[in-house]
């Protein structure tokens, strides 16, 4: 283990695998998924396909984490053994979780925090932790640490396209996506992050099929900045079309590192509903 014991911390709003956590050893805290006769942890006591076989009887609310929760994790990695730790949080434009959890970290006493602010969702913002793992891993100090996640999350980008804009909007997260005209012309618009981390239209495609192809093309597109990149897969309840685009994408992309494929988190599926498909992209140089 590392010389400075930095320990990384996570929001489940960020999508990592479960698989991916346990072998870089992240702490983890899930978002809370709330329904009027009880409140669930995200991906923790609730399945993405539980929330979507519940949407058409109650759509719940989503929020931040209790502050109860914040400090046990703290205290947890501190009997732990660590000194420093790295927190990456899903977009502040998107939810309070950084904003409160910075508020935390500002009083917290026996511990070196920082928090960082992906400005991104899913594995976008995913993809900055598991780097941060990895230089954890190699045995980076702290300070160039911060530096280098905090530097390096403009290399991360995700494009996705959801069936219906009714869960955004209903969920408040409706950010810059322009919904008027949507349903009338069947204009499915590819949604992204913008460099304030909040929702915006990359572009509008009239029909599914047209979208997912175009979102492709984003995709290839965006990654071909770099030289080498990795991509991540992620469906939302849509996973035979991810599966089918799965090998094109591939084909695509000759540069790829590292491949990431699975469902997104239930909390992330509240605002989304059914038939999302995703891709993530991470330059690596």
């Amino acid at each position: 283990m590392n010389s400075q014991k930095i320990a990384l911390l996570v929001d489940s709003g960020i999508d990592i695998p479960k698989h991916i956590r346990e072998q870089y050893n992240m702490y983890s805290i899930p978002l809370k998924i709330i329904y009027k006769e009880r409140e669930y942890s995200d991906g923790v006591d609730i399945t993405a396909e539980e929330v979507y076989s519940k949407l058409s009887e109650e759509i719940p609310k989503t929020s931040l984490p209790s502050t109860g929760e914040i400090l046990e994790k703290l205290a947890k990695i501190k009997e732990d053994g660590y000194e420093k730790v790295l927190i990456v949080t899903l977009s502040s434009g998107l939810s309070g979780t950084f904003n409160l959890i910075s508020m935390i970290a500002k009083e917290y006493e026996g511990l070196e925090i920082a928090v960082i602010d992906t400005r991104n969702i899913s594995i976008g913002g995913g993809f900055n932790a598991i780097q941060a793992a990895k230089y954890i891993e190699q045995g980076m100090g702290f300070d160039e640490l911060k530096e280098r996640v905090e530097k390096e999350i403009i290399n991360s980008k995700i494009f996705f396209c959801i069936d219906t804009l009714e869960y955004l909007q209903k969920g408040g997260r409706i950010g810059l996506v322009a919904s008027t005209l949507g349903t009338v012309l069947n204009l499915k618009p590819i949604i992204s992050c913008n460099e304030e981390g909040v929702y915006y239209n990359v572009a509008k495609v009239r029909g599914r099929k047209k979208s997912l192809e175009k979102m492709k093309e984003l995709a290839v597109e965006f990654a071909s900045k770099g030289k080498h990149y990795n991509i991540a897969l992620l469906h939302g309840y849509a996973k035979e079309e991810a599966e089918n685009m799965k090998a094109d994408l591939i084909k695509a992309l000759p540069g790829m590192k590292d491949f990431i494929e699975g469902q997104i988190s239930p909390a992330l599926g509240v605002h989304t509903g059914p038939g999302l498909v995703g891709i993530g992209i991470q330059i690596v140089d």
